[in-house]
C-alpha cells in the first residue's frame, strides 16, 4: 500500500502530539538502538554524567540511588533499572559503591564517560541528516512555543 504525501495544507491539520510522540519514541530507540551497539546504555551513559564533577555533578561527592533517580526523572523511562544499571557499572569498574550506599564515579569510569560521550555527534548526525540547522531551530522553536501556549513554561 502507498500512500501520498500530504499537502502542506493537509500537515497544518495534523495533531502536534501525535507527531511528536512518535518522533520521541522513534528517536529514543534510535539513539538506544545505536548505543547497544557500541556496548552501553543510555541509562549507564547518564548515570556516569550525573556522578561525574566534570559534567552534570556539582560537586563530585557520589549520590545514592534514590538522589539519581530524582536527579533524572525528567528523562528517565519507566522501563529504565537504575539498580541493575549501576550494578553493571560497578561491575566494569566504572562506578563504586560505598557504605552508606553512595555510587562514586572511579578513574575509569571518567575515561569511559568521556570515551562514550565521543559517540553523541555521530549519533546526531545521523538523525539531523538532510536537516538545515535553521529548519531544526525553527522546528525547535514552534515546540517551544506550543509547550508556552499549554501553560508548560520552557527557560
Amino acid at each position: 500500500m502507498t500512500t501520498s504525501p500530504l499537502t502542506d495544507a493537509q500537515l497544518a491539520t495534523q495533531p502536534a502530539a501525535y507527531w511528536t510522540g512518535l518522533a520521541y519514541e522513534a528517536l529514543i530507540a534510535f539513539t538506544r538502538g545505536r548505543q547497544a551497539e557500541l556496548g552501553f546504555t543510555q541509562p549507564q551513559f547518564w548515570l556516569l554524567r550525573n556522578l561525574s564533577v566534570n559534567d552534570i555533578s556539582a560537586d563530585g561527592q557520589g549520590m545514592t540511588l534514590p538522589e539519581l533517580r530524582e536527579a533524572m526523572r525528567s528523562y528517565l523511562r519507566p522501563e529504565d533499572d537504575l539498580t541493575a544499571e549501576s550494578r553493571t557499572l560497578v561491575e566494569r569498574g566504572w562506578l563504586r559503591l560505598d557504605d552508606e550506599g553512595r555510587l562514586w564515579i572511579t578513574e575509569a569510569g571518567e575515561a569511559a564517560r568521556v570515551d562514550l560521550k565521543q559517540h553523541g555527534p555521530a549519533i546526531r548526525e545521523r538523525i539531523h541528516e538532510g536537516i538545515d540547522d535553521a529548519d531544526y531551530v525553527t522546528a525547535l522553536k514552534v515546540l517551544r512555543r506550543m509547550l508556552r501556549n499549554t501553560g508548560r513554561p520552557v527557560d
